[in-house]
């Protein structure tokens, strides 16, 4: 036999509570003053000394008495006798007021019973709905399903503390899935990257031996040929160093980085002379704790992207801003903000297209013929693994802004620190 609901058991506690001891406090009320009633009439005492004063006056009368005395006496039989019916008469009364008091202390329990009942209805409403709605709530929390959106169960305020708290921890929650289920996928594509890697060097150093060969021994006639072949595993190679990067993270001990140094030399090393590019760096921009080659690459593939985007027949320029910039660590919203350098590039060419702005920082996605669709996702990898952010914006026909935000004196996480996990 399954258990009765919470809200039953609620309800009947709560009117136990309300009725069972304002119950007995009315029913010992009521025989008590049953009770007490007759007792309190005297008609017991008045008749014991209405016989002792109708002797005393016999044994008066006895006596020779004057017309005074005797006019006394009689007053005071008189007051006796009206004394003893009034006693009699209130004794008549009580005892027929017992039953009346009984039947008022019923009916007492009854609305008493009746206004609990109500008490406890409306109590065990107020909790058992919010805790049925906060348990549904759980269970779906569990199963990773959204929150209902609608309005909440009436309840105590209390309650609606508790479900605003609820939803930020099932946000919280599925931030932490995701993340959990991103690292992994970008674990997966990591292993999988350097497994590709390790392909292609194998034979593209033979393959690069023998071209190398061919170009000097080759005849005239086999030049265009050789060519072919030369650029192919060219590509290949390049290929396969992108594979590479991607597939691990930064290297070695950390060390403080300028920012505005690396900016100057990876856009002058990037950036084609027929674009104009525009550098802005803070002077109050403070050193980066981090790997310096890690970053120029991500930064260099951002700007090779924002070189592509500008070298169409519209042309475009590009801007590019170092400065500082305060961050607030992610999940934390009433923490100090920690100090931290953001690196903004920004084009003026084609932009992106909305239906392909959601997936581009993923691995493997590129519009670009040739791309091995790694750049975008390399700099990502890079950026959080020095515990820093990546932020896209782009409108289709005006252009896109890239951000990067690290924290000043963040711990980088490395390839050692990967295979640990």
């Amino acid at each position: 036999m399954a258990p009765p609901r919470f809200r039953t058991r609620l309800f009947v506690t709560l009117s136990l509570f309300a009725v069972v001891p304002s119950a007995v406090l009315t029913l010992l009320w009521a025989t008590t003053l049953s009770t007490a009633l007759p007792l309190l009439s005297g008609s017991a005492a008045w008749e014991r000394v209405a016989v002792t004063g109708e002797r005393a006056l016999a044994a008066a009368r006895a006596e020779s008495l004057s017309p005074q005395t005797r006019a006394a006496l009689a007053a005071h039989q008189q007051e006796l006798t009206v004394s003893v019916t009034d006693a009699q008469r209130y004794r008549y009364m009580a005892v027929r007021a017992v039953p009346i008091v009984v039947a008022v202390a019923a009916g007492a329990v009854v609305l008493l019973a009746i206004l609990a009942s109500r008490v406890a209805g409306h109590l065990a409403r107020q909790l058992s709905r919010p805790l049925d709605e906060l348990v549904g709530w759980t269970d779906r929390i569990a199963r990773a399903l959204p929150l209902p959106a609608g309005p909440p169960t009436r309840g105590a305020p209390e309650f609606a503390v508790l479900r605003n708290r609820m939803r930020v921890m099932a946000a919280d929650l599925d931030t932490g899935r995701a993340r959990a289920l991103e690292a992994e996928r970008l674990r997966a594509f990591r292993q999988t990257a350097r497994q590709v890697a390790h392909e292609l060097k194998n034979p593209l150093t033979p393959i690069r031996l023998a071209v190398a060969r061919l170009q000097r021994d080759a005849s005239p006639a086999l030049a265009d040929t050789v060519d072919v072949l030369a650029t192919e595993s060219a590509r290949l190679e390049a290929m396969a160093r992108s594979f590479s990067q991607f597939g691990r993270l930064p290297e070695g001990p950390p060390a403080d980085v300028d920012l505005g140094e690396l900016a100057r030399y990876t856009a002058k090393a990037t950036v084609p002379s027929h674009i104009p590019v525009t550098l802005d760096v803070d002077a109050a921009t403070p050193l980066v704790r981090g790997h310096y080659d890690a970053l120029a690459r991500a930064l260099s593939n951002v700007l090779l992207n924002a070189v592509d985007a500008c070298s169409g027949d519209g042309g475009g320029a590009i801007t590019l801003r170092i400065a500082p910039h305060a961050i607030t660590p992610q999940g934390d919203g009433d923490a100090l903000t920690v100090p931290g350098v953001q690196i903004v590039v920004r084009d003026s060419g084609t932009g992106i297209a909305p239906e392909h702005l959601a997936r581009a920082w993923e691995p493997y996605v590129t519009h670009k013929a040739g791309g091995t669709g790694l750049g975008m996702a390399i700099a990502r990898q890079t950026v959080e693994a020095h515990q820093g952010a990546v932020e896209l914006w782009s409108v289709a026909g005006e252009g896109t802004e890239v951000r990067f935000t690290l924290p000043v004196s963040g711990t980088p996480r490395t390839s050692s620190d990967e295979a640990d996990l």
